[in-house]
């Protein structure tokens, strides 16, 4: 068992995850990268990281992951919950089926990993709980409806979760990045078209696909990987962090404008 902190990371196989995972690997943590594309994680042992095959939407593999770290390990200090997608799409178009998927992966698998560590965390009476919400935790897109309702609802729960936990000495924190550099923006633009390219709402679609190309605006996900470092190393560490292009004027804006006055903004984008 090692005496160096011990960091599950999901949705290591990409994006933030991804860079995350390297990271902390190369910063001396016992890193365990967890997603359902394991292959894709394979070159992650160069780094010092540890892939495992786990599918946030499955109990049985949750609970199989968490335990087999628990068992070579003795410890899980760092949770970092990057697992998460966009099921874009008019809220009128996008299939209950889809939306319950949706809320499967980024909030109901990420609740029940919380739940699986805790125990443990409180044990030790030390944990970090890094939750990966997004500026649309805060403020919202026409097409990302269900989207936004998941990454809301992260927010509320973490804001509930650090005052529960925080007499145990564990500490839950938000990360609200704004647009990043990964495959998410190709998988949310590929579901709005497919279910609402030809429907009412083709027109809000359409300008969703000219949005997408705009990665200059996007920041990288080793800038997010970096906060998320410094996050869980500071002593005292702030409930949450704005990181990345885009997100500190954002939600400034979202503060201090009103309700029409953000969507006006908003809806400029899509002209």
């Amino acid at each position: 068992m090692t005496t160096r902190k011990v960091a599950l990371v999901t949705g290591a196989s990409s994006g933030i995850g991804e860079a995350t995972a390297k990271l902390l690997g190369r910063s001396g943590y016992m890193v365990y990268g967890a997603a359902r594309r394991v292959k894709k994680m394979d070159y992650l042992r160069n780094f010092g990281v540890n892939a495992l095959k786990m599918d946030v939407s499955d109990e049985e593999s949750m609970v199989t992951t968490v335990e087999e770290i628990i068992s070579r390990e003795g410890r899980i200090d760092v949770l970092i919950n990057s697992a998460g997608f966009g099921s874009f799409g008019a809220v009128e178009d996008v299939p209950i089926a889809d939306v319950r998927y949706q809320l499967e992966v980024n909030l109901i698998g990420l609740a029940r990993l919380c739940q699986l560590v805790l125990p443990l965390m409180r044990k030790q009476h030390f944990g970090k709980i890094v939750n990966i919400t997004s500026i649309g935790g805060k403020m919202a897109t026409p097409l990302g409806g269900w989207y936004h309702a998941s990454k809301f609802a992260v927010e509320g729960l973490s804001d509930s979760l650090r005052m529960e936990v925080k007499s145990f000495g564990v500490d839950v924190i938000i990360i609200e990045p704004g647009g990043v550099k990964t495959e998410w923006a190709d998988i949310a633009v590929k579901h709005a078209n497919e279910v609402s390219g030809a429907s009412a709402y083709r027109s809000l679609a359409g300008k969703v696909n000219g949005m997408s190309a705009a990665s200059d605006a996007y920041s990288e996900p080793a800038e997010i990987a970096h906060a998320i470092k410094k996050a869980i190393e500071a002593t005292k560490p702030k409930a949450r962090y704005a990181v990345g292009r885009a997100a500190g004027i954002t939600l400034f804006a979202k503060k201090w404008l009103n309700d029409k006055q953000f969507d006006s903004m908003v809806m400029n984008r899509y002209k």
